[in-house]
């Protein structure tokens, strides 16, 4: 009997090759590029979008905290593989397979925990934007399995790494502020925030 993590992705994936126009729309959104850009777009808009010089700040540190929450989220599924690898679901499965072959571990997934850094970075500043990010990093999961490179549970544990990542690069940024704010000040200066 199948685990209920395979189940769910089997279910998922099973979709796949049936809807000519669902499996575009999946490829597209599983690939390394659509929800990278609108994320990266999303910081852009968080960057230069408010008016307001204290909101605008405090939005520019949440920029700061959301791609430390990035990098500091692949840096921990970078640990978590040196000591646990789980095979792709394509290796021991036969999937529907919308997607190139990747060789790294499956769990926790990388690219959930990226782009969920971002998204919970977006959204401890910016609820509008950030729910919206939060969708996308969603959406680019959700794709991911349906292509057959991933489990439920290595979207899952990349979201709630992202998630635990997030919160304390905020604790932290709140400590850090002074020096954010002189950044910040400095970048304004070259018309660069």
């Amino acid at each position: 009997m199948a685990n209920p993590d395979e189940t769910l992705f089997l279910w998922i994936n099973g979709f796949g090759g049936t809807m000519p126009v669902v499996d575009t729309a999946a490829e597209l959104a599983a690939s390394d590029y659509l929800a990278p850009a609108i994320l990266a777009f999303a910081l852009i808009v968080v960057w230069f979008g408010e008016r307001d010089s204290s909101k605008r700040i405090r939005q520019q540190v949440g920029v700061f905290a959301a791609l430390s929450s990035m990098g500091l989220s692949g840096l921990v599924v970078f640990i978590a593989n040196i000591f646990y690898f789980r095979p792709r679901p394509f290796v021991d499965l036969d999937v529907n397979l919308l997607f190139y072959e990747p060789t790294d571990s499956s769990f926790p997934a990388n690219s959930a925990a990226a782009a969920f850094g971002i998204a919970f970075g977006i959204w401890g500043v910016n609820r509008q934007i950030g729910w919206f990010a939060v969708g996308v990093a969603g959406s680019y999961g959700l794709a991911r399995v349906y292509a057959g490179v991933h489990y439920p549970l290595d979207i899952i544990a990349g979201a709630a790494i992202a998630a635990g990542v997030t919160l304390a690069v905020f604790r932290i940024s709140d400590l850090a502020m002074p020096l954010l704010v002189g950044v910040i000040r400095c970048l304004r200066v070259l018309r660069l925030a």
